[in-house]
């Protein structure tokens, strides 16, 4: 049998199984918003506090309707994403500096260790608060709360990377007259470039999930103070719609992410035979 025969064989019952997994994850979904659905309507869940499901779409349509009521939904998009986007940039620039300079000046690690631990052991949520009192309700204390919480992922990620490739590799490249920088470009985050990229996607999540916080909190505009708003005025509706549209917001960017972390993950270093 040919290669090509051999290739398209192994390649059926994959897609088939993959196909197989997306209509379970379907399946579960559909039941648990049925489920949902039919205990509100039969009285066993309080529509007070847990509203339906199909109340969700119709509310969001509303919130997209021209000269709605509930204010500009775009702006408050617009505000979520703006704060996301930065604090995401910020906090991944960051910890790939910091953590590749720790990972390459042992001292240093080793001096700010007990630093860094502490402040990865305290729920970076909590300080929302602290952000807020300190920056105001604008931009900038959400960023500074999607900046803390990236960091820590990419900066892990990065010094764990980074400190793990192979030392007599550098040592070769070295020998053979490669510059530091040289060193830094073409051997070490080449190298650790597959684990920095797929830390991204969670830190984004992470990044996202500040700027909510924050908003509900204290905010003038976004999701978050969307959902504040509703809790305010006991519109469970309201509050569980702004989740749904979180959440989608969430899977879209998601979804952007591990295109691009697939994307990049072809690109990978070639060994010689």
């Amino acid at each position: 049998m040919s290669a090509t025969a051999t290739l398209g064989v192994e390649r059926v019952p994959l897609a088939r199984r993959e196909w197989f997994v997306r209509t379970l994850q379907l399946g579960v979904i559909l039941f648990f918003i049925a489920a949902w659905e039919g205990l509100g309507r039969a009285g066993l869940l309080d529509p007070f506090y847990y509203s339906r499901p199909s109340l969700f779409a119709p509310r969001i349509a509303e919130w997209f309707a021209p000269g709605s009521t509930a204010g500009d939904i775009w702006l408050d998009i617009r505000v979520t994403m703006t704060e996301t986007v930065l604090g995401f940039l910020i906090g991944t620039l960051l910890g790939l500096i910091v953590g590749y300079a720790f990972a390459r000046n042992r001292l240093l690690g080793l001096a700010f260790d007990p630093l860094l631990s502490m402040f990865n052991a305290i729920p970076r949520l909590v300080l929302a608060p602290v952000f807020i009192l300190a920056f105001g309700i604008d931009l900038a204390s959400k960023v500074a709360l999607g900046v803390t919480l990236v960091f820590f992922i990419v900066f892990f990620a990065t010094f764990a990377a980074v400190r793990d490739v192979d030392q007599t590799l550098v040592d070769n490249v070295r020998i053979l007259g490669a510059r530091r920088r040289d060193v830094t470009f073409e051997v070490l985050l080449p190298a650790a470039f597959s684990a920095i990229v797929a830390s991204l996607r969670t830190s984004a999540g992470f990044a996202f999930a500040g700027a909510v916080v924050a908003e509900y909190i204290g905010s003038n505009a976004g999701l978050g103070r969307r959902i504040a708003t509703a809790e305010a005025f006991f519109d469970s509706t309201g509050v569980f719609g702004g989740i749904v549209l979180i959440a989608l917001l969430a899977l879209l960017l998601d979804s952007l992410l591990q295109f691009v972390e697939g994307r990049s993950s072809r690109w990978k270093p070639r060994r010689e035979r």
